[in-house]
């Protein structure tokens, strides 16, 4: 896949949170991490995440790495 090709990783950020009845506010909050930042990566646009943020989005919304994100066809 060249480079400049979008990715096919597919954030299912806004969906935990709804089931969870939690706002992108609060999760950022609670993990410390900026709304912009996580809005980045709900919305799709993110290239890259660290595992540190990854594993603090787990643990507050506890679920795995894989509950947050597929991979699309």
């Amino acid at each position: 896949m060249p480079v400049d090709e979008p990715h096919r990783i597919v954030c299912r950020l806004d969906e935990l949170l709804a089931e969870r009845g939690m706002t992108l506010t609060a999760l950022a909050e609670q993990i410390g991490v900026t709304i912009v930042n996580l809005s980045v990566l709900k919305n799709q646009r993110a290239k890259a995440v660290r595992f540190s943020t990854l594993t603090a989005i787990c643990d507050a919304l506890g679920c795995q790495p894989g509950d947050l994100f597929t991979l699309a066809p």
